[in-house]
């Protein structure tokens, strides 16, 4: 709960002893290359101890108007592209020297076991270097004007401008790399940021920016807005001089952003129910370690997590009994433990929420094969079986480490199921069959289809969206430079 600033002396944060062994950083809001305090207050917590970390102040209103004006003035004097791309690369440079401080925090804030947090730097980096390539290839194209009638003398093409200000709403499951695949872009298009992280890994995000002013960002064109709540946001929406939202999150946070940015553009990523589909020729020994990483990684708090196994009827046996004792086999508890493969939720509440929609399963049929148990905030690694339609485990997106396995008798039966979802983020599909491979990559409704890999599969250059309640607009650094620059046509006429 927030708390006034005056209140701080007489109830100070602490740093959680033989937790967190590097300075915490700055934890207030960051306008022009300042720090400035706000009036409000909001703790963050260790996932895995739930003990206080600090407090950490949210923007006021006022700080939301300033930081729009700054970042309006700033636009216009960004870096050419050359240096855009210096900057991003100076910034991949220091992650590196910086990566102990950078997982210390992410291990803390979001609950990543240690694994988990050096792959989620060692992904950040990337996508820093792949966006420093694109701010030195973005570039229009020419139009054959002279294949249209009467146009034989008049040369076009097209130039690519920064929308102008890009505002970034941040989720906490992918503290470094989802945000970078927002402000990378963004910052290598030549757009100004206004950056609120959420509540949850503040102290990752207000790292990130320090780094991104020591690579040489000029300092209007980032602000750190801090909320806990949807006040700040609900702010940044009304702001009219923002040209550009992208937004990680909840599909009815993302409608709410949607309505509000109006003929403003957009770029969501919401919520998912992402199902793999393992046909009866599948290689289970190459699928099988792959599954479950995909189900249980970051504690299943993965869009893309597989949350429906659609496995064919035949292999639903050992599939089954292969993926409990592979969940068995993954240790869930202190993400500081070098053994640990499975960390916490990110608050025991959403621990709770998730044991509570297993118990409701099994009550209604569901059984349990592996994992469901819950201590404080870690839950198992839970396979269900028998589940059904109308159970929320089946139905609505659990976003934690439990996935349920669905026999089916014909390929088309499961896409069918995939398709009745309202979302549409990603699938995958397991078989060595080329025809069966590409039915369901042209018939699964989704912004993509893996082959022989998880629903969970992503490279950081590649495309990445969703379609129908998934979002809209495409992340990767190439696509969301597009997404987040305006196209203008030039015409000659000779």
């Amino acid at each position: 709960m927030a708390t006034a600033v005056e209140d701080r002396a007489s109830h100070p944060p602490h740093v959680v002893p033989h937790v967190l062994a590097h300075a915490l950083p700055s934890t207030q809001t960051l306008i022009d290359g300042r720090r400035e305090p706000g009036e409000q207050l909001f703790d963050v917590h260790d996932r895995y101890t739930e003990a206080l970390i600090t407090q950490v102040h949210t923007a006021t209103q006022a700080q939301v108007a300033r930081a729009v004006r700054v970042a309006r003035q700033a636009v216009p004097h960004a870096p050419p592209p050359y240096e855009r791309a210096g900057i991003l690369r100076r910034a991949a440079e220091l992650m590196l020297q910086q990566r102990d401080r950078l997982i210390d925090l992410t291990v803390a804030e979001a609950g990543f076991t240690l694994a988990e947090a050096g792959s989620e730097l060692l992904r950040a980096v990337d996508t820093l270097e792949l966006a420093a390539e694109e701010a030195k290839r973005i570039t229009g194209e020419m139009m054959p004007l002279d294949g249209n009638l009467g146009q034989q003398n008049r040369i076009g093409f097209t130039l690519r401008e920064p929308v102008g200000i890009v505002c970034a709403i941040t989720p906490f499951n992918s503290p470094l790399n989802a945000v970078l695949h927002k402000l990378a872009p963004a910052l290598a298009a030549g757009n100004a940021v206004l950056f609120k992280p959420s509540g949850y890994t503040p102290l990752t995000a207000s790292a990130l920016c320090d780094l991104l002013l020591e690579a040489g960002l000029p300092p209007g064109l980032l602000a750190l807005l801090h909320g806990m709540d949807g006040t700040v946001g609900s702010w940044l929406l009304a702001e009219q001089d923002i040209n550009f939202y992208a937004f990680t999150g909840s599909t009815s946070v993302g409608r709410l952003i949607q309505a509000g940015a109006g003929l403003r553009r957009t770029q969501l990523e919401l919520g998912s129910i992402a199902c793999t589909i393992v046909c009866d020729d599948a290689d289970l020994d190459a699928a099988l370690p792959k599954l479950a990483r995909a189900a249980f990684r970051k504690a299943g708090q993965v869009c893309t997590s597989i949350q429906r196994l659609y496995v064919a009827a035949s292999l639903c046996d050992e599939v089954t009994q292969r993926l409990a004792t592979a969940a068995k086999a993954m240790p869930a508890g202190d993400p500081r433990a070098a053994a640990t493969q499975v960390g916490p939720m990110i608050t025991q509440t959403q621990a709770l929420r998730a044991q509570d929609w297993i118990a409701e399963a099994v009550q209604a049929g569901a059984r349990v094969e592996a994992g469901g148990a819950r201590r404080g905030p870690v839950l198992e690694p839970t396979v269900l079986c028998a589940t059904a339609s109308g159970m929320k485990v089946v139905d609505q997106e659990i976003f934690a480490p439990v996935v349920s396995l669905i026999p089916f008798d014909n390929l088309s039966q499961a896409i069918r199921q995939i398709n009745s979802t309202p979302f549409g983020l990603a699938s995958g599909i397991f078989t060595r069959d080329i025809h069966r491979a590409f039915t369901a990559a042209r018939a699964i409704k989704a912004g993509a289809v893996h082959i022989n890999e998880t629903s969970s599969s992503r490279a950081d250059g590649m495309s990445y969206g969703g379609v129908k309640d998934s979002g809209n607009g495409r992340e990767g650094p190439r696509f969301a430079m597009r997404e987040m620059s305006d196209e203008k046509v030039i015409t000659v006429s000779l």
